[in-house]
C-alpha cells in the first residue's frame, strides 16, 4: 500500500467538493433511467458514453453470453435472455499495469417501484429532502456508482492519474442472478481486488449469505373411479407456505457458524409471488409459490436445494392430500453461493486507513443477510472484495432514500483508497488541461 501525500488528498478532495452538484445532477439522472432488471441498457449507454468523454477511459461494452457462462459454478440458470442488457467496463491502464490493480464494480439494475401508488414521491424524479434523496436506486446502488465515478474524475481533475490499471465496471442482472458481474469476470475483466459500493452505511462487509430462488408448482385435482375430486389449490398453498416457514425455523436452529451464529434470524426465505386461480365463482384447483431461501458459509447450493425438497416431502405426508401429490420443486435464478473473507486482509486496512482519513476511526464490520457480487471475486477469480457504500434505507420498498452526506464521505473515502492502493501520478499538462475544461 502507497501513502499519498496530504497534500495530493487535499486537493482531490477539494475538486470532489467543488463538483458536488455535478456528482448530484449524475446521479439524479441515473435514477431517472427505469433501469429494471432486464431493461438496463439505456442506463449503460448513458454510462459508456460518460465514461469515454468525461473521464477519458476506454471502454469496453458487450452483452453477457449465456453460453459462454452456463458451466460456470457461480452460473445463475435463467428463464430470460440478455438482449437489452449490457456490461460496460471503463478502463484506466496505468504506468505499473496490475501492480495494485483496482476494480470498482457497481450493478445498475434495480427492482420494480410497485406499487407506484404507495410512494411520496415519483420513484423515477429524484426528490431531494432534509439530507436524503428519494428514488428507487438511489441507495441501491446508484449513489455508489456516482461515487466511484466522481472519485476517480476528482483525482483526475487534481491533475493525477492512478499508476496501476483501474476498471470501473457496471453491471446488469445483480438482483435476479449476479450473472452480468461472472460475464465481465469471465471475458478478462478481472484484477486483484476490488470493491462493491453496496449501501452499507459505511461498514465494511466481510462475510455474506448465499441466495437460491426457488418455485413450487402444485395441482389439487385428484381423478378416480368414482369421479374428479379437487381441494382449493389456494388453502393448500398456505399448507406449503407453513410447511417451507417451518423448514427456515428448523435451518436458523442449526446456525452454527461463528459470524452469524448471534443472529436471531441469519437465514431468511421471503414468499414473493403467489399464483392461484382465474375466477371468483371458482374453485382454484392449480397452485404456484415462488421465493428466495438463504444459506450460511459451510453450506452449499446443492445441499440446500436437496435438503429443501427432502424437508417438503417429508413435512407434506402429514398432509391428506399432498401425502400422495406431492408438488413439484423447481429452482430458477439465484443460485450464489456464500462466502466470507479476511477482514484484516490488505484491502481491507487500506480500506480502514481511507476512511480513517476521511471519517474518523475505522469501518465497523458487518455480515450481510443477502448476497452481493462480491461472492464472484471470493470465490471463483482469487481476489479480494469488499462491500463498502453510503447510508440508505428502503431497498427494495417504497420511498428508497440514500443520505447525501454519505455520498460525499464514501466517494472522498474512494479517492483515498485508489491513491493509496495504486499510487499516484502527475499527468502531462495537455490532458490535465482537457481533464479541468470538462463538466
Amino acid at each position: 500500500m502507497i501513502t499519498a501525500k496530504d497534500s495530493d488528498i487535499t486537493a482531490i478532495h477539494e475538486e470532489i467538493e467543488n463538483s458536488w452538484h455535478d456528482q448530484l445532477e449524475f446521479l439524479k439522472e441515473l435514477i431517472r433511467y427505469k433501469s429494471i432488471s432486464g431493461e438496463e441498457r439505456p442506463i449503460q449507454q448513458y454510462i459508456a458514453h460518460y465514461l469515454q468523454n468525461h473521464l477519458y477511459m476506454h471502454v469496453d461494452r458487450f452483452q453477457p453470453d449465456i453460453e459462454a457462462i452456463a458451466k460456470h459454478p457461480g452460473f445463475s440458470p435463467v428463464e430470460w435472455d440478455y438482449e437489452n442488457s449490457d456490461v460496460v467496463v471503463g478502463s484506466h491502464y496505468g504506468s505499473e499495469g496490475e501492480k495494485n490493480a483496482l476494480i470498482f464494480q457497481g450493478h445498475t439494475d434495480v427492482v420494480s417501484p410497485e406499487p407506484v401508488s404507495l410512494w411520496n414521491t415519483d420513484p423515477y424524479e429524484p426528490t431531494e429532502k432534509d439530507g436524503r434523496l428519494y428514488g428507487r436506486g438511489a441507495a441501491d446502488m446508484k449513489a455508489g456508482l456516482a461515487a466511484m465515478v466522481f472519485a476517480y474524475r476528482a483525482i483526475q481533475k487534481a491533475g493525477y492519474q492512478p499508476k496501476s490499471n483501474v476498471m470501473l465496471q457496471f453491471v446488469p442482472d445483480e438482483e435476479r442472478t449476479g450473472n452480468g458481474a461472472l460475464a465481465a469476470l469471465e471475458a478478462g475483466f478481472t484484477g486483484k481486488a476490488a470493491l462493491i459500493p453496496e449501501p452499507f452505511g459505511l461498514k465494511a462487509a466481510y462475510a455474506q449469505v448465499g441466495s437460491i430462488w426457488f418455485r413450487v408448482r402444485y395441482d389439487t385435482v385428484r381423478h378416480t373411479q368414482d369421479g374428479i375430486f379437487n381441494a382449493n389449490a389456494i388453502e393448500k398453498g398456505q399448507v406449503i407456505i407453513d410447511a417451507l416457514k417451518q423448514y427456515v425455523r428448523h435451518l436458523n436452529e442449526q446456525v452454527t457458524h461463528p459470524a452469524f451464529k448471534d443472529q436471531e434470524e441469519p437465514i431468511e426465505m421471503n414468499i414473493g409471488k403467489f399464483h392461484s386461480g382465474d375466477f371468483e365463482s371458482n374453485e382454484p384447483v392449480v397452485g404456484t409459490i415462488e421465493g428466495r431461501i438463504g444459506l450460511v458459509p459451510g453450506e452449499t447450493v446443492k445441499e440446500r436445494k436437496e435438503q429443501m425438497r427432502a424437508y417438503l416431502r417429508e413435512a407434506l405426508q402429514s398432509d391428506e392430500w399432498f401425502r400422495d401429490h406431492l408438488p413439484h420443486i423447481e429452482f430458477y435464478g439465484f443460485h450464489a453461493e456464500p462466502t466470507e473473507s479476511d477482514d484484516q486482509s490488505l484491502l481491507f486496512q487500506a480500506l480502514d486507513h481511507a476512511h480513517e482519513e476521511v471519517i474518523g476511526g475505522q469501518p465497523k464490520r458487518r455480515t450481510l443477510p443477502s448476497t452481493t457480487d462480491a461472492r464472484f471475486f471470493q470465490l471463483y477469480y482469487d481476489s479480494d472484495a469488499i462491500c463498502y457504500g453510503p447510508e440508505g434505507a428502503n431497498f427494495h420498498e417504497i420511498n428508497e432514500w440514500v443520505d447525501l452526506e454519505s455520498v460525499k464521505q464514501v466517494t472522498k473515502v474512494y479517492a483515498n483508497l485508489l491513491s493509496s492502493w495504486c499510487g499516484l501520478e502527475k499527468v502531462s499538462e495537455a490532458t490535465a488541461e482537457q481533464v479541468k475544461t470538462s463538466k
